[in-house]
């Protein structure tokens, strides 16, 4: 984990105060979360001229010297896609998955080349790939906050809803918020590629109990959010 042990514990206390949930849903809540679950089930078209702009300016927001020669050339592995074609990474989650990388992209552009060029740290030889780790952060929220659930059930995703009532951005500056967190997991536990499934698990686990704290009102309250201005 991120941290020393004494941070650790005062987060763990904190976290372990008496709670608020809620049963029913405000119409805001309730609308804000349906546009969100809605986003969840497009999945990426390669023939659908939005998709393939979002696509392309994913490209330029990344390498902005650099022309992408086609949709579907060796240049996307750059990046970390697995191939040429990115298309083939999303099937597992999606368009959101690419307005997540966009989003983070465009909102905090320093973070997101850090993390792009691998800047900080001692790095292993065998590095995880940035844009399909992208994929996987997007996949791994979805299931922390249940949102292929009929109804959440957990702290934290009931926590989030009330977040998101507040900013209809919060998924998305939450997904800014992990991938920042789970390079400072990689670095903390100088992981290895074949170790980043338990970089992302120890990255959910931490991102449980942030938003399981009482006093989070705002999802820049979120501790975690301070680490996309270092």
């Amino acid at each position: 984990m991120v941290g020393g042990k004494s941070w650790f514990g005062w987060l763990f206390n904190r976290s372990a105060n008496k709670r608020q949930t809620f049963e029913f849903l405000t119409p805001l809540q309730e609308q804000r979360l349906q546009k969100l679950k809605d986003r969840l089930s497009v999945p990426f078209d390669e023939t659908r001229p939005d998709h393939r702009e979002a696509l392309e300016a994913l490209w330029h927001a990344s390498f902005p010297e650099t022309e992408l020669k086609a949709l579907i050339s060796d240049q996307w592995k750059e990046m970390g896609w697995q191939g040429p074609n990115p298309s083939t990474d999303f099937r597992g989650c999606g368009f959101v998955s690419l307005e997540n990388l966009l989003f983070y992209a465009r909102t905090y552009p320093a973070s997101f080349k850090r993390i792009l060029n691998k800047r900080d740290g001692t790095r292993a030889t065998w590095e995880y790939p940035f844009a399909v780790a992208g994929v996987n952060v997007s996949f791994m929220l979805i299931q922390m906050l249940e949102l292929k659930s009929a109804k959440a059930k957990s702290i934290p995703a009931l926590n989030f809803i009330r977040l998101l009532s507040e900013d209809e951005e919060a998924f998305d500056i939450l997904y800014c918020i992990a991938f920042e967190l789970m390079d400072a997991q990689w670095l903390a536990m100088e992981a290895s590629y074949m170790q980043f499934k338990d970089v992302l698990e120890a990255t959910k686990l931490q991102l449980e109990r942030e938003l399981s704290l009482e006093d989070i009102r705002r999802i820049r309250d979120v501790p975690a959010y301070n680490l996309l201005y270092r």
